[in-house]
C-alpha cells in the first residue's frame, strides 16, 4: 500500500481550535480521520480529540494487519466514539455534553470504504473530476437535496446540524463504499472551514492540479483568506493513491510494504491538548464493543 498524504490545521480566526485530524495505518490497512468539535457546546475539541482517540484504538485492536470486514468496523468506530463522549460527560457529571462531527476512510485491498457524522467532509477526486463526496447533515443539505416542488424541512442557515456525535440522540450515519482505486485519485478529508468558502469546483481544480503536498496547504490558506478576521478553523488531510509501479519517494510519502504485520503506526496523540483527556483502556474498548455489538444485535432481530 503506497500513498503521498499531508494535512494542515489552523486555528483562524477562532480564540481555540476545536479541530482534530491524524491517521493509522498498518502493513495492509490505513484509516485517516478527522472531527471538528461543536461550537456552542462545551469543550468541543475535546469530543474531537476522544473520537480520534476512540477509533484510534480500535483500528489497532482490529487490523491485524487487515481489518476482517472494513464496513463493520467503520460503523463500531463512529458508535464508539459517540459512547466514548457520552461516558466522558457522565464521568464528569456535565449537564451539556461536547460535541463533534467525524469523517473516516478506510483504505484496504485496493479500495477506499468511508462514513461520515456530521458536515465534515469527504471528497474523492478522479482525473480532474469530482468522483464522489459525502453530503452534510444539515437541514441546508436536507432541503437542498429535496425535488424542486417539495416544501423545505424549514429555513435555515448551514451551521444547523440534525446529528453528530456526543448528542444524546443516537448518531445518524452510513457507510459508502468500498471503491476500487486508481492510480492518481486523490482523497481529501476537511471541516467545514475549508468547504464552506471553497466551491467544490475549486476543490477539484486545486486536487487535480497540485500535488497534495502543495494542493492543502495553498487551500487552507485560500479558507483563512475568504474567511476573513472570524475565519473558522481550517483543517484539511488529503492523500493521493499510488500504484506500486508509479510510486515515487516524496515527502509525505508512506509505503507499508516494508512494516511488519505486528506493526501499527499512528499520528493520533493521546491526550495532547488537554490534559483531561485519558487514553481508552482495555476495559472500556471492550465494553464499548460489546454495548455496539448487543445494539446491532437486537436491531437485527427487530428487522427480522
Amino acid at each position: 500500500m503506497k500513498f503521498s498524504v499531508f494535512q494542515v490545521s489552523r486555528k483562524g480566526g477562532r480564540d481555540k481550535n476545536e479541530d482534530r485530524m491524524g491517521y493509522c495505518y498498518t502493513r495492509a490497512s490505513a484509516v485517516f480521520l478527522l472531527a471538528d468539535g461543536m461550537g456552542g457546546h462545551p469543550e468541543g475539541e475535546v469530543a474531537a480529540q476522544l473520537a480520534l482517540q476512540a477509533v484510534s484504538a480500535l483500528f489497532q485492536k482490529n487490523a491485524r494487519p487487515e481489518l476482517p470486514d472494513v464496513g463493520a468496523f467503520l460503523s463500531q468506530a463512529l458508535l464508539a466514539a459517540h459512547q466514548q463522549i457520552l461516558s466522558y460527560t457522565a464521568d464528569r457529571a456535565m449537564l451539556d455534553s461536547p460535541r463533534t462531527t467525524l469523517v473516516l476512510a478506510v483504505l484496504q485491498g485496493g479500495s477506499v470504504t468511508w462514513t461520515h457524522c456530521g458536515d465534515s467532509r469527504f471528497y474523492m477526486v478522479r482525473q480532474a473530476k469530482l468522483h464522489a463526496r459525502t453530503k452534510d447533515h444539515s437541514l441546508l443539505e436536507q432541503n437542498l437535496s429535496r425535488p424542486p416542488n417539495s416544501p423545505t424541512v424549514r429555513a435555515t442557515n448551514r451551521n444547523v446540524l440534525f446529528t453528530c456525535l456526543g448528542s444524546p440522540t443516537k448518531p445518524v450515519f452510513n457507510v459508502t463504499g468500498p471503491v476500487p482505486l486508481q492510480q492518481g485519485d486523490r482523497l481529501m478529508l476537511c471541516s467545514d472551514g475549508l468547504w464552506s468558502v471553497m466551491t467544490d469546483d475549486e476543490i477539484v481544480l486545486e486536487l487535480s492540479q497540485k500535488s497534495v503536498e502543495h494542493a492543502v496547504p495553498d487551500m487552507v490558506e485560500n479558507a483563512l483568506r475568504k474567511g476573513g478576521e472570524g475565519c473558522d478553523n481550517v483543517t484539511c488531510i488529503a492523500l493521493e493513491w499510488e500504484t506500486p509501479d508509479d510510486f515515487e519517494s516524496t515527502r509525505g510519502s508512506v509505503s507499508t510494504d516494508s512494516i511488519s504485520d505486528g506493526v501499527f503506526a499512528s499520528t493520533v496523540q493521546a491526550g495532547l491538548w488537554n490534559d483531561a483527556l485519558e487514553d481508552m483502556d482495555d476495559a472500556s474498548i471492550e465494553r464499548s464493543i460489546a454495548e455496539i455489538n448487543e445494539a446491532i444485535r437486537r436491531s437485527a432481530i427487530k428487522r427480522t
